[in-house]
């Protein structure tokens, strides 16, 4: 244990927790006498990229761990905001609280696998950054394959049982017991037959979307989406751009199609305040998908008729203060794109 550090920082998603994150937490504790492990997508909707509650990410951490390790940890929740400034900011803001002070000695570990990980560095120089390199072959995005792939329960948890502790077996044994797995299973596999039509492509696809957030005194409009992926998740309307339309061409096209939502041409332009891409790697279910997405600001006036339809199972008016109570009901990074425009979560 080093004297020159009070925390170790591990930070992560664990869906699931497996061998390597608990090499690299074993590590952060002979590093420092405090560890404090920031679980992402913490605040996300289940999914079959993101199956596991914050809560339940926890506990298999602390399975994992003896009562001596369990009595030097402690975990915080972090939303995912795809602002990498932002990003580190809250990071940063989260572990002065947890420390009581934002000079605190702290060091991040972690390993820097490709270019999702660039955040470590902008941590220094006052985080000092600890690369604990690869720690073997295992993969979140292969053990969840392996889970909601295999014919049988038992099957799949077989074929993960050697890169996973074998306190995340027994709590995997009875979460799949759950009545949502299913669904979660049914999503992946879906999903995993859209990403085969692919396979035949040069290049790995780089998909195009477009989304309509419209805003109409303090209520946003909403859809629940009625088909794979996200099912039954709150989102804004959107959907793939047309070959022949512009961005903003096919933002209008999919929110008519999906909400009955339609005003003057020159109504929507004059209300259109901005657009933003949306461009991170991780953003999507489907894979790489790049959407444009346009704010509508339509002032105090009477709320245009709407009706769910097309790939939206219901549309609705939702007061922007109720949101923040909703975050774990949104689809992919749909929270995010509202948060964006209307300030949801503090800066």
């Amino acid at each position: 244990m080093s004297a020159n550090h009070e925390w170790a920082v591990c930070i992560g998603r664990f869906q699931p927790f497996h061998a390597a994150h608990l090499a690299m937490l074993r590590e952060a504790l002979r590093l420092a006498p405090r560890c404090a492990v920031l679980v992402g997508s913490a605040h996300n909707a289940r999914s079959p990229r993101n199956p596991f509650t914050f809560a339940e990410r926890v506990e298999t951490i602390r399975l994992a761990l003896t009562e001596e390790e369990r009595a030097r940890v402690e975990f915080i929740a972090l939303r995912d905001v795809y602002d990498q400034k932002r990003w580190v900011a809250s990071v940063r803001k989260e572990m002065a609280r947890l420390t009581g002070s934002p000079n605190a000695r702290i060091v991040l570990v972690a390993h820097r696998k490709d270019p999702t990980s660039e955040y470590v560095d902008d941590f220094s120089p006052g985080w000092p950054v600890h690369d604990v390199g690869r720690q073997g072959e295992v993969h979140g995005k292969a053990l969840r394959a392996a889970l909601f792939s295999a014919d049988t329960t038992e099957g799949g948890l077989a074929a993960i049982s050697s890169q996973v502790p074998p306190g995340t077996i027994d709590f995997l044994r009875a979460w799949t017991q759950l009545p949502f797995f299913a669904r979660l299973r049914e999503e992946w596999r879906e999903l995993a037959v859209e990403n085969d039509k692919w396979a035949g492509s040069p290049y790995p696809p780089v998909l195009v979307t477009v989304d309509a957030v419209v805003r109409v005194g303090d209520e946003v409009l909403l859809i629940r989406r009625g088909r794979v992926p996200g099912k039954g998740l709150l989102a804004v309307p959107g959907g793939f751009i047309e070959q022949r339309e512009t961005a903003y061409q096919s933002a209008l096209r999919e929110l008519q199609e999906e909400t009955g939502f339609e005003l003057l041409p020159q109504e929507m332009e004059h209300a259109c305040k901005a657009m933003r891409i949306f461009d991170h790697p991780d953003r999507s279910q489907r894979g790489r998908v790049i959407t444009h997405a346009f704010y509508f600001e339509l002032g105090d006036r009477m709320r245009p008729e709407i009706a769910g339809s097309d790939d939206a199972e219901e549309a609705r008016w939702v007061p922007i203060a109720e949101l923040p109570s909703l975050e774990d009901q949104f689809h992919d990074d749909h929270f995010h794109i509202l948060d964006s425009f209307l300030g949801i979560t503090p800066a």
